[in-house]
């Protein structure tokens, strides 16, 4: 993803600001130059000065907030791969390289968290209609990465199958984090109070259980004294 140098203040900063605080409130569509130049308090001029249209700006904004992402996913997944040299990372801890970035930087953004993952949740969807070319290029890559690493994982189902069932496990996980406050209302008793923390591991433990479906356990042989025993 290309390098963005952003001042700490001024009228750009301000712009993309409140670009990404309404983004995440209502969603791309429902947001005019106008919309964010009163929040940002500047003028519609000052658009077209900074980034050229509204649609440049829209992509400054994901390019921010999807950079990060990927760029911790990746070095996550190159993390496990060296820990489990060579062999295949199991679906559980690759499932929580997928998730676990979108946490760590909602903790280091300037929105509050749920607004944040309201606002990955709501880029990440937008893939159906097509984000930037450059965003959805890194995201290609990304997807690439992530399915010959499950791939590995789950030999045994097939590659047009494993497909979709990593379709659903994705968009499990946008509705999650678009949609965060629904289980708090919808579940009673102490689930209710459950962090994201918690709702990232209910997603990793329900998204294995639905990519490994139908594929037999590995289970233990009954080891003899030549295999308890190094001679």
């Amino acid at each position: 993803m290309r390098q963005m140098t952003l001042p700490e203040s001024g009228p750009k900063r301000k712009l993309l600001d409140a670009a990404e605080r309404l983004f995440a409130e209502r969603g791309m569509d429902a947001i005019s130059i106008r919309d964010v130049t009163d929040v940002a308090k500047t003028n519609v001029a000052a658009v077209n000065y900074h980034f050229g249209s509204r649609e440049a700006m829209m992509s400054w904004v994901m390019a921010r907030v999807v950079g990060p992402i990927h760029e911790e996913r990746l070095a996550r997944l190159d993390g496990l791969e060296r820990k489990w040299s060579g062999k295949a990372v199991p679906v559980e801890e690759i499932l929580g390289a997928i998730a676990g970035p979108v946490v760590g930087q909602a903790r280091k953004s300037g929105l509050s968290e749920s607004l944040f993952y309201k606002l990955v949740g709501r880029i990440f969807a937008l893939r159906a209609d097509g984000l930037p070319q450059e965003i959805e290029a890194q995201l290609v890559h990304e997807d690439d990465r992530f399915k010959r690493s499950i791939a590995k994982a789950l030999p045994m189902v097939a590659e047009d199958e494993l497909g979709w069932r990593v379709h659903f496990m994705l968009g499990g996980l946008i509705h999650l984090l678009t949609h965060q406050g629904l289980p708090q209302r919808q579940v009673r008793g102490r689930s209710a109070e459950i962090s994201m923390d918690g709702m990232v591991s209910r997603w990793v433990r329900f998204s294995a259980a639905g990519l490994r479906e139908g594929v037999e356990p590995v289970t233990a042989s009954k080891k003899g004294p030549q295999e308890l025993f190094d001679f």
